[in-house]
């Protein structure tokens, strides 16, 4: 079968109109959910993006993997899902973002490094800026694409919110671009009869917010319908110091997205450009649907569609992500759909980690699993194979550093969560800050605005999870032997 892989950037669950939000249109990603299996709790292993991406594409955790914090390269000895299936006769292709090497300019001068991933088709653009003092890359293959076309990339800033802009018209986006460049590849392949694997990796909704005018037009006229962020003033005084700062300014930078500088319009409007980013991805994933239905692909594709974390938005008062595991950033949206596989219209509770997708797909495909893999393969699941509530008992998130910007102290810490608790525990070696664990009780508080952690009714509750938190560490310990001899 082929693999189509969509994988949007920075996206949270509650942003689909099937997980429940009433404003955004997405009826091609609802298709999807209808087509096949909807999860209504999965999580990623990271909520930034680089050890997200490396953990999805190995199958593996991101300490595992050598990639725990933006900024790093994977190691060479590493091994893609994407190789694994090239090695098998698969034509393999990307467009968009790849993100498991560093991409900052100030690392990286002209492409991200690879190593070999088994990419055939490679049209790669971390970032759809295209000026030099907007972090653009020479082989951006998106900006050469607008040079092609006589277009320069810009942004045009907004009179009535100064943290939003218009982005490029739809026909000129880093998202139409994207879905080209997955139409072309896929048309090649189906001409020479070889089955494929595409990964679609849309820049969007990840921040600037800035979707195209006519696409933010229609949320102008029910603005003040839209919800304020979830926050209580005073609920982040037992929180850790990274969420202080961050509440300040996003990447502990004072005034960038501060939350107490913004006004309530502000807040909704940033939240209508994000979902309208959303619906301009929609559009171009429907564009996707109807040619795999056209060529008759549809009935042999599975199709995942997810995202690598998820979004601030001001809930708890903080925007954008961090050292912090709050739903919104963990929890993203996971959709599989194969007609001939899975049985459609499927919705499942059960806890699952975007580590399993690896393993799941080869097992889908036939194809022999890796010795590394950490995750579980979700097809005893969709196919209705396993007891429900046998699946996975809980859920662990990491957080080493990974985004360089708390420098004193530095950030660690780490998530795990079960069917009704979760607690984050902040690493510091050096007892520097006062608060070190989280936990809420998500049947009582599922906004997760009250630490219960020095609650004493909650004390037995908190050495359990601990417990767990242990022994999920331990489970990442690489299951390949080790590969570099000390002799």
């Amino acid at each position: 079968m082929n693999i189509l892989w969509i994988c949007s950037d920075q996206q949270r669950f509650d942003t689909l109109g099937c997980t429940g939000n009433e404003f955004v249109k997405t009826p091609n990603i609802d298709r999807i959910a209808s087509m096949g299996i909807k999860f209504n709790r999965a999580y990623t292993q990271s909520p930034v993006c680089a050890p997200s991406r490396a953990s999805f594409l190995t199958g593996r955790y991101p300490r595992t993997c050598g990639v725990r914090q933006n900024g790093q390269n994977i190691p060479r000895d590493e091994k893609l899902v994407t190789k694994l299936f090239a090695d098998n006769g698969y034509m393999c292709g990307l467009s968009g973002k790849l993100h498991i090497s560093a991409c900052n300019k100030q690392y990286t001068k002209i492409i991200e490094p690879r190593i070999d991933d088994g990419y055939h088709y490679f049209k790669w653009s971390h970032h759809p800026a295209g000026r030099k003092d907007k972090g653009n890359w020479p082989m951006n293959d998106y900006t050469m694409w607008l040079a092609a076309k006589g277009v320069e990339y810009k942004e045009t800033p907004r009179s009535d919110c100064k943290y939003i802009a218009d982005g490029m018209p739809e026909k000129h986006h880093q998202s139409a671009w994207c879905t080209d460049m997955a139409l072309e590849c896929m048309q090649s392949a189906d001409n020479w009869d070889i089955p494929w694997l595409f990964s679609v990796n849309y820049f969007d909704p990840h921040h600037s917010f800035n979707p195209p005018k006519e696409y933010l037009e229609r949320y102008l006229s029910i603005l003040d319908e839209i919800p304020l962020p979830n926050y209580i003033p005073g609920e982040l005084d037992n929180k850790t110091v990274f969420q202080k700062r961050d509440h300040a300014g996003a990447y502990d930078t004072p005034g960038n997205f501060s939350y107490d500088d913004m006004s309530e319009k502000d807040h909704r409007l940033i939240r209508a450009a994000y979902w309208a980013m959303i619906d301009l991805l929609d559009v171009q994933i429907g564009r996707i649907l109807d040619y795999l239905e056209e060529s008759g692909q549809l009935e042999n594709t599975m199709i995942i569609f997810t995202s690598d974390h998820g979004e601030g938005l001001g809930d708890h008062g903080i925007y954008l992500k961090g050292p912090y595991f709050y739903e919104n950033n963990v929890r993203i949206p996971l959709i599989l759909s194969c007609p001939k596989l899975i049985p459609a219209g499927q919705e499942s509770d059960e806890l699952v980690e975007l580590v399993d997708l690896a393993p799941t797909i080869c097992e889908a495909a036939g194809i022999a699993k890796s010795d590394g893999f950490q995750g579980k393969s979700l097809l005893p699941l969709v196919t209705g194979s396993t007891e429900p509530g046998s699946y996975r008992g809980s859920i662990y998130c990491e957080y080493y550093n990974s985004n360089i910007n708390h420098r004193n102290p530095l950030a660690y810490a780490t998530m795990v969560r079960d069917d009704r608790y979760k607690l984050v525990r902040v690493h510091d070696g050096n007892n520097e800050q006062k608060v070190l664990c989280e936990l809420y009780d998500l049947k009582t508080d599922p906004d997760e605005t009250v630490n219960q952690s020095e609650n004493p009714e909650y004390a037995e509750t908190k050495s359990r999870m601990l417990g767990l938190m242990c022994d999920r560490m331990a489970q990442t310990c690489d299951p390949l032997p080790l590969r570099n001899s000390c002799w």
